[in-house]
């Protein structure tokens, strides 16, 4: 009885198919090969990590810093965590964090206090010179180099209250208090940044085994064996870099602090502290030794001595950016002397701060692939 009923249905489908085979248009079949599924998800990838970076753009520059910091500090994570919290966790890993923003925030605090109570002094300064005009000060007279003129120029201009007018009208206390609100604005979007740059610090060390391993499968399957080798170069390149930088800074901080000391330039300790976590900026640690040089002349010291601290800071400035700091960053990354040098000071030219590790993290790139794909020697297998 099945067998009439499966021959009524076969006999139906023909019809149907005859009937719609006019209307219906020519179909190809997509091309499903292993090739074009390939190009497809190429195109597709590229897409999502274009969208995904564009997304993220104004945030790049924090993640890149935690990173950064991340991979720098992990084998002193490491090391915490084990002592203190026996073991990595979130526990461990946010109280580090901590220990971080503090190392961080403290010289910042110091600066944006010193700036603040200066702010009061400009203003009332500005507004001293519009209605009585201001006297020439005592310690000009003891600069070392062009006290007359400096003397000359301050009559002419400052102690003259309708000269000072003329020559401050565009500098008054409105354009002095919108200079500061500016300032604060700046210092607050600054500040927001490097909190989420902490977070993310956070998060990464919290799951850094978990990204570190996502990390290496995805270049051993983009690149194969040769892509281990260069994450641990471009690893080493900013262990190197990062490490070579607080080494110095703290070794230029301290050699400036002696002439602090020994010119006795007022609060002597907290210059060297300023000095110390300037140096870590381009031209900060210039900045931290011009302004002590000031203070020193302004509070009565000698001309003299504050030329001293202030060519003392010059030397010592040039001798560890140019010379100390490139030979640290280049044995530490396994650089040679000249593209170390080229990569510090290309990449701030080229990115700024951060060019600062990102410069020789490609340099590192670059020279490993070139040692270690390029001229690779290659090995026959023999063939049983």
């Amino acid at each position: 009885m099945s067998d009439p009923v499966k021959r009524g249905a076969s006999s139906k489908r023909p019809l149907e198919r005859k009937e719609g085979s006019s209307k219906e248009l020519e179909r190809k079949p997509l091309p499903l090969d292993a090739a074009a599924r390939l190009k497809g998800r190429v195109v597709l990838a590229l897409v999502l990590v274009a969208l995904a970076l564009w997304t993220a753009a104004g945030f790049l520059p924090s993640l890149i810093w935690a990173t950064i910091l991340a991979v720098s500090l992990w084998p002193l994570y490491i090391k915490f965590a084990m002592r203190f919290a026996s073991g990595s966790s979130g526990l461990a890993a946010f109280i580090f964090t901590t220990i971080v923003a503090l190392v961080l925030f403290t010289p910042m605090a110091l600066a944006v206090y010193q700036i603040a109570q200066q702010g009061d002094v400009l203003v009332s300064w500005l507004k001293r010179a519009r209605e009585s005009g201001i006297e020439v000060p005592d310690w000009i007279a003891r600069v070392p180099i062009a006290a007359e003129s400096l003397q000359h120029w301050w009559r002419a201009n400052l102690s003259d209250p309708e000269a000072a007018t003329a020559w401050l009208q565009s500098i008054n206390a409105d354009n002095a208090s919108d200079l500061f609100r500016t300032f604060g604005g700046q210092l607050i979007h600054r500040l927001f940044f490097l909190l989420f740059s902490l977070f993310a610090l956070f998060v990464l060390l919290r799951n850094g085994r978990a990204v570190a391993n996502r990390v290496l499968q995805t270049c051993d399957r983009l690149l194969g064996e040769p892509g281990e080798g260069l994450i641990e170069r471009m690893v080493d390149a900013i262990r190197g870099t990062v490490n070579g930088t607080v080494l110095v800074a703290v070794g230029e901080g301290l050699l400036i602090g002696v002439g602090y000391l020994v010119a006795e330039v007022p609060n002597a300790v907290m210059f060297t502290v300023l000095t110390t976590a300037f140096a870590m900026l381009p031209f900060g640690a210039w900045l931290a030794f011009t302004a002590a040089a000031l203070v020193l002349v302004t509070d009565g010291g000698s001309g003299l001595a504050a030329a001293g601290v202030f060519f003392w800071g010059a030397i010592v400035m040039l001798t560890g950016d140019h010379l100390v700091w490139p030979i640290l960053v280049g044995g530490s990354a396994r650089l040679p002397f000249l593209l170390a040098f080229v990569g510090i000071f290309g990449g701030l030219a080229a990115f700024g701060l951060i060019g600062l590790f990102l410069g020789p993290v490609i340099m590192a790139a670059l020279l490993t692939v070139w040692r270690e794909w390029v001229f690779r020697p290659v090995v026959n297998e023999k063939t049983s």
